[in-house]
């Protein structure tokens, strides 16, 4: 019973000092680095002592400097631009050969047929450029058309993504140390239990990977909503007089053969309650007979 009891702890300590031990290991070896590069610098000033204080202010500048060195933006940009064009499908077939000319994609068009209500002629495009081919891009669509109204946004996502840089490169070490951890693990109990974090990492660290990917994409590429309306209205032109003449044709016929169903439901109506019918004429008859059977004849005369 005392030993079932104290295997758990022995083996957490065995986990713990592997750990301590890994930490350690990379510790000293960043400290040895360390001092292997400082005895170049030493020799170096002692040999020309005059270059001593030039190598200590090189050192010191390279110092404040790299916290001033600031990468690119990294800004994930959106356009829109509405046009009103003679013809949208002559339009359409140019917005494809502008998105072959800048290695573009288009992701999506809705087109939107006249009608009676709305009768222009409508067409929206959405369309992913480089981000480096977005204003030339812009260019060019403005050229098919009148523009009507045009914006760009900017969001600059450069925090997010060393962020996530900086997690996925924390997260890549702790998987590499629980894999020595595991290497080293010699009870099932601490194989199963380290390979259950482990499991737990590499989850992370896939998730992580493809929310980075998204960014990346989203800077690399941005987009543009293209919206195109017809100038000229889409309204039919007035029908020749021998289609009037049809036309009018089908809709009298069409009114007869109404009328004349109509007609015939009545009928069969009338059929169908006609025992009803005669049964009410019957009642009227024989009231009017028997109120002039017992009126008085004065009564009648008047």
């Amino acid at each position: 019973m005392y030993a079932s009891t104290k295997l758990p702890r022995t083996s957490a300590l065995f986990i713990s000092s592997l750990l301590g031990g890994v930490i350690f290991t990379s510790c000293a070896s960043s400290h040895q680095l360390a001092n292997k590069q400082l005895p170049g610098v030493a020799a170096d000033s002692a040999a020309n002592p005059a270059s001593a204080p030039a190598s200590e202010s090189r050192i010191s500048q390279k110092a404040e400097a790299s916290p001033i060195n600031r990468s690119r933006p990294q800004l994930i940009k959106k356009a829109a631009i509405s046009l009103t064009v003679n013809s949208v499908d002559r339009t359409i077939d140019a917005v494809s050969q502008i998105i072959n000319k800048q290695q573009g994609d288009l992701i999506g068009l809705n087109q939107q047929q006249p009608k009676s209500d709305n009768p222009r002629y409508t067409a929206t495009i959405q369309l992913r450029i480089p981000e480096n081919r977005l204003e030339p891009t812009l260019e060019e669509l403005a050229k098919l058309g009148t523009v009507e109204s045009r914006n760009i946004t900017a969001e600059d996502v450069g925090d997010r993504l060393v962020d996530f840089q900086a997690r996925l490169t924390n997260l890549q070490k702790t998987e590499a140390n629980f894999q020595k951890i595991m290497d080293r693990a010699g009870s099932i109990t601490d194989v199963l239990s380290v390979a259950q974090q482990l499991s737990n990492v590499r989850e992370t660290i896939e998730q992580i990977n493809a929310q980075l990917k998204s960014l990346q994409n989203q800077v690399a590429y941005s987009t543009i909503t293209l919206n195109l309306e017809a100038a000229v209205s889409s309204t039919s032109p007035q029908p020749a007089f021998g289609l009037q003449v049809q036309e009018t044709w089908n809709n009298s016929t069409h009114s007869l053969s109404t009328f004349s169903v109509g007609l015939l439901k009545l009928g069969i109506w009338l059929i169908v309650y006609s025992p009803y019918l005669l049964i009410f004429a019957a009642l009227v008859y024989g009231f009017s007979r028997w109120r002039r059977n017992h009126l008085p004849e004065s009564t009648r005369s008047e």
